[in-house]
């Protein structure tokens, strides 16, 4: 299983932030720390916030663009069904799934490390996505066993339909998360 930060430890948080304030922290720890203890221990002490920052910096060069991000979605509204379940196919792959296509509730079903999870699919297209189709994707899926449920959306997801995918544990894949899987 891959190893993880708690979400909320300094440098989870950190290495979600910009990069630069991790570089502050570095440089702020090691100018602070060397009038107290010797230079070496100091940069030392400042190392860790150095390397979150390095991290945080290739990360963020690795996300795409605003404008990389509207481009891409645009052009998957033009898809056909066919074509868009394609790409996410192979998307889904390079990130280590094994994906199926099914039939009823969901669209897909992602295997990675024994664990499943299934996605929705079918109203992607939709410039703005409401409770409604969530509703049926859960309704649907929930008695499935599977650890992971996603619903897909590349235009506008209401509060309402976003308030009930928190309550009933449903990821919202749409935005840059949906062009990464797209590109």
């Amino acid at each position: 299983m891959k190893w993880q930060l708690p979400r909320n430890s300094v440098f989870a948080v950190l290495a979600r932030s910009p990069w630069w304030v991790s570089a502050l922290i570095a440089g702020g720890s090691f100018a602070a720390l060397r009038l107290l203890i010797p230079e070496g221990m100091a940069a030392f002490a400042a190392l860790p916030f150095a390397i979150i920052a390095i991290y945080a910096g290739v990360q963020q060069l690795k996300r795409p663009g605003a404008k990389r991000v509207a481009a891409t979605l645009e052009r998957a509204r033009g898809l056909s069904g066919e074509s868009f379940m394609s790409s996410l196919e192979e998307g889904f792959r390079r990130e280590g799934y094994a994906v199926t296509r099914r039939d009823g509730g969901a669209d897909l079903v992602l295997r990675r490390e024994g664990l499943t999870t299934l996605v929705a699919c079918k109203r992607w297209k939709a410039m703005r996505a409401g409770i409604e189709p969530l509703r049926e994707f859960d309704t649907a899926t929930r008695k499935d066993g599977a650890v992971g449920r996603m619903y897909i959306a590349a235009g506008e997801v209401t509060d309402s339909a976003r308030a009930f995918a928190a309550e009933r544990n449903i990821r919202l894949v749409q935005e840059e998360e949906l062009a990464r899987l797209l590109r």
